[in-house]
């Protein structure tokens, strides 16, 4: 039987936002974000990680250095109680400096590859499923995999102009944008689901717009 599943981006959303982490230490949690994993895995949704690593074709780290930042960040989790059910990365960009990785992908957000391929893999409804990140790539590779989507608000991005870039629902922070997951579907959710970034001036499309 199929599960439903959040995904989740990694930098800036799962963890603290930095520029091309290449160690483990690099990568820190945001605080309060294992709690709500917690409930999450208690109301039975998958944890996946998608996450764009242009670095390894960049030649800034290789895949044992990635292998053994995501090893840690699983260990992490896990002494919080969280299990993660996968982690699928992007190695590719069209400027990278290793020749076998700097291609034109389908795997690199906003295209959908990698959910879609975790969707097989891991067994995952993607309709019943969403993408929590922190950039509108994210948000247009989960909708267009079939997601539901949140944006966590850095102040980083612009009012969409395309509506396969428009969040379902926007988010202060990571915290607010999990509770926002758990809570859907309720009458009377206990939480804001009507926030906007300042800086912009007209509405995403108030809740949950069911064109996906």
């Amino acid at each position: 039987m199929t599960r439903r599943a959040v995904f989740l981006d990694r930098d800036g959303t799962l963890v603290e936002p930095r520029h091309y982490p290449s160690r483990p230490q690099d990568l820190k949690l945001i605080p309060g974000v294992a709690a709500e994993l917690r409930d999450l895995r208690a109301a039975d949704y998958k944890l996946i990680v998608i996450t764009n690593q242009s670095g390894l074709a960049r030649g800034l780290f290789t895949e044992i250095d990635l292998e053994l930042m995501h090893q840690h960040l699983a260990d992490e989790l896990r002494a919080e109680g969280v299990e993660l059910d996968a982690i699928y990365y992007c190695p590719h960009h069209v400027d990278g400096i290793v020749p076998h990785l700097a291609i034109d992908c389908d795997c690199r957000k906003p295209r959908p590859g990698l959910l879609k391929r975790a969707a097989i893999e891991e067994d995952v409804d993607l309709e019943r499923s969403w993408f929590v990140g922190d950039i509108l790539d994210d948000v247009e590779a989960g909708r267009r995999a079939g997601c539901r989507t949140v944006l966590v608000d850095l102040g980083t991005e612009s009012l969409p102009a395309d509506p396969w870039r428009e969040p379902d629902y926007v988010a202060r922070d990571t915290v607010h944008a999990l509770r926002i997951v758990r809570f859907s579907g309720r009458a009377a959710a206990p939480i804001e689901t009507d926030y906007r970034p300042a800086s912009w001036r007209e509405p995403v499309l108030g809740g949950v717009h069911g064109s996906h």
